[in-house]
């Protein structure tokens, strides 16, 4: 898969997992101890992944924000990194009491811990290590003489 290709499909995955955080037949309802402040659309989505309303607006804003990167390479790369900086961060704050409902405003916690931390190593690999074959042979070229 190439880097613009990731961009794509974790931007459709994003808006569609932000646009399903509202719709209630997918929420089942979180934990009462819960400290978020924050409670439209507060739920776990598909019973496994704490959400509320800005949580599942932030999904959208980096689902439209990877569906847009995907026009170029650049811009692919550059939002592979974003996210991959990004949700290591979100994972670390999910394991940290406080940090992890973000000041009560957006649950970082239980199972979202481990799936920001391997969206975090996907976005990582295609923003720092993966090399596209098609920018490597358009940044390649090669000349030959006829004599």
């Amino acid at each position: 898969m190439s880097t613009r290709y990731f961009s794509l499909v974790l931007g459709i995955i994003f808006l569609l997992v932000g646009i399903a955080g509202f719709v209630p037949g997918l929420l089942h309802s979180p934990e009462p101890a819960a400290d978020v402040q924050v409670t439209q659309s507060f739920g776990r989505l598909m019973g496994l992944f704490p959400v509320n309303a800005l949580h599942n607006v932030v999904h959208i804003i980096f689902g439209i924000w990877g569906i847009a990167a995907y026009r170029s390479y650049t811009g692919a790369r550059g939002y592979s990194k974003a996210v991959a900086i990004i949700y290591a961060v979100l994972a670390i704050m999910g394991i940290i009491p406080g940090l992890n409902t973000t000041f009560g405003l957006i649950p970082l916690y239980g199972h979202d811990i481990w799936l920001h931390a391997v969206i975090a190593i996907a976005a990582a690999y295609f923003g720092f290590v993966a090399t596209d074959r098609e920018v490597a042979r358009s940044t390649t070229t090669t000349t030959t003489h006829r004599i």
